[in-house]
């Protein structure tokens, strides 16, 4: 018998090797470019504020990009041809890497690069939790397999960049983005619904009238660009501080391993608490991670403390996210929901985050985490006040 959505083999859950597959990849190379990329741009002499403004691109093109993708994907129902495209054509545009090494030929590169790259994941999340279908609630126990691919990235990069040196990354996200493209081809079809069966629905812009949603989405924002300092200048930070590329790596490592964990214990948190208190209690823990940071200096056990928060600051308040989206957009605006939440939180506000800090880090240095620190916590006040104070917890 021909597995179907929900006999897939070796797992009770509809396609969990292929779709957590995908994961594993798509994160392993984050996991390649977040901590290191930085490294990289610094070797060919890059200034900070060069460093920052790059390091900003790929989120600046997440503003615009998942929306239009999201657009054509709920409106023409090929969701997987757009996820196959989106990777194919990201893997060519950054083909031009090892040629470029001035500030606008790497900037016109990270644009056309992630334009594609981002129109993938969000729609990917979709088609997550259609395959999942009644399972949906599981989505943290396919998404962990990400973590995981973001810690073997780190983890060896780190030992490898020590000894090798930073040239080697390209190569790396080139390999990386070709067997992300090759593992498209593998993944289920997903729900394919009628674009008809949308004239007479609830448009985008009525749900964004809601001010549980806008808030949100508005934490969503504050959230990321909270993570600024940290994504763009954290590496340069700890090598700074006398650390190397591998002690570099296990600490980012450590952060996803607590990512990990939350996701195994996720769908327990959400039926003890609703969505709007687990994300409100994750803005708040972010405000101490940051802290946490700002204050260690070179104490490893503080750093370690922080990188623990991660469960919080990345982990419950994504999963959580995920399922507010979901429920609060429904199935035909699907694509659109998951597209406004990653632009504006990942995009937006991620670039703001990695704009500011390359002004600021020459300047304010480790100080600015304890601005990440005020902004999460006033996301926090703002999604209690707005939200979850309305809901029973």
């Amino acid at each position: 018998m021909t597995p179907g959505p929900l006999t897939e083999r070796a797992s009770p859950l509809p396609y969990y090797w292929r779709l957590s597959g995908f994961y594993f990849f798509y994160f392993g190379l984050l996991g390649t470019l977040v901590p290191y990329w930085s490294l990289y741009l610094k070797q060919l002499g890059f200034s900070a504020v060069a460093i920052g403004a790059l390091m900003a691109i790929p989120q600046l093109t997440k503003i615009g990009a998942p929306n239009l993708w999201g657009w054509l994907a709920d409106h023409s129902g090929k969701r997987l041809r757009i996820i196959r495209a989106g990777n194919l054509l990201a893997a060519i545009a950054f083909l031009p890497v090892f040629w470029v090494d001035s500030f606008w030929g790497m900037a016109a590169l990270l644009v056309s690069f992630s334009f594609f790259w981002n129109a993938v994941l969000a729609q990917f999340e979709v088609l997550t939790l259609q395959a999942l279908g009644p399972q949906a609630h599981r989505y943290s126990h396919v998404r962990l397999w990400g973590s995981v691919g973001f810690i073997v990235a780190v983890l060896v990069l780190g030992e490898v960049l020590d000894r090798l040196g930073a040239g080697l990354l390209p190569w790396v996200l080139c390999a990386l983005l070709w067997l992300l493209w090759l593992g498209t081809l593998t993944l289920p079809q997903g729900k394919v619904s009628d674009p008809k069966a949308r004239v007479h629905g609830e448009s985008v812009w009525l749900i964004l009238k809601r001010p549980a949603v806008s808030l949100f989405l508005l934490a969503s924002f504050l959230m990321q660009m909270s993570h600024g300092p940290y994504y763009t200048f954290y590496s340069i930070y700890l090598e700074g501080l006398g650390f190397s590329k591998f002690v570099v790596g296990i600490l980012w490592s450590l952060g996803v391993v607590a990512e990990v964990a939350i996701f195994l214990g996720m769908h327990r948190l959400m039926r003890r608490f609703t969505i709007p208190w687990i994300l409100t209690g994750s803005l708040v823990l972010a405000a101490l991670r940051w802290s946490l940071i700002g204050i260690a200096a070179d104490n490893l056990w503080l750093l370690g403390a922080a990188q623990l928060l991660h469960a919080a600051s990345f982990g419950s308040f994504h999963a959580a996210s995920i399922a507010w989206v979901h429920r609060q957009f429904g199935a035909a605006l699907a694509g659109q929901g998951q597209a406004l939440y990653s632009s504006l939180g990942f995009g937006a506000g991620w670039a703001v985050g990695a704009g500011v800090s390359g002004l600021l880090w020459q300047e304010w240095g480790s100080l600015l985490f304890f601005a990440s620190s005020t902004i999460a916590l006033l996301a926090a006040i703002l999604l209690w006040v707005g939200v979850a104070a309305r809901e029973k917890a």
